[in-house]
């Protein structure tokens, strides 16, 4: 029934989402302890903010009327977005993936390399050991590896201050009283 849905209103949503230059990336309905949760996933180069997706939201909350929700969420599917879609694959090529398995092949369920292409319905990824070719359907899981090596040294409070700079060495400043 959720499926069924979602995929109702699938068409018109990635209309709206082109419209706005968005791309939408997967509309899914999740059961949590606290309810039903419609969730959009939007993206385009070079990120989405919030209010994108504020936007996007105003945009398709009249579409969702006749799906059975308890809360609509917008939100980008981060950096390590999962792959699903033809698209999501050639997008990807030359890049570092992780695959899941639901069953192990030769003795791992989990298979890294370099995304080579789709070919007859199979991921071909090079590994240490060659191009290996994996049956899209026996992957529960495609995604990114994303590489960390030196985040710490990036500076995310977009203030321009120096990362080295604590809270220690702050100027000290005056609370109020009479200068002497």
């Amino acid at each position: 029934m959720a499926k069924a849905a979602v995929a109702s209103i699938e068409q018109r949503c990635a209309k709206i989402a082109e419209q706005m230059g968005f791309e939408l990336v997967d509309i899914c309905i999740d059961r949590e302890n606290t309810g039903k949760y419609l969730r959009f996933y939007i993206d385009r180069e070079g990120g989405i903010s919030l209010d994108d997706c504020e936007a996007y939201h105003k945009a398709v909350r009249d579409l969702a009327d006749h799906v059975d929700y308890d809360f609509m969420e917008v939100s980008s599917p981060g950096i390590d977005r999962p792959l699903k879609k033809d698209r999501d694959f050639e997008r990807n090529i030359g890049a570092e993936i992780e695959i899941h398995l639901y069953k192990p092949m030769e003795g791992s369920r989990t298979v890294t390399g370099i995304l080579a292409g789709l070919e007859d319905g199979d991921i071909l990824i090079d590994t240490a050991d060659g191009i290996r070719r994996i049956p899209r359907k026996a992957a529960a899981l495609v995604k990114p590896v994303v590489d960390m090596e030196g985040i710490e040294e990036v500076d995310l409070s977009g203030d321009g201050t120096d990362p080295e700079w604590t809270n220690a060495e702050e100027p000290e400043t005056q609370s109020g009283g009479e200068e002497e």
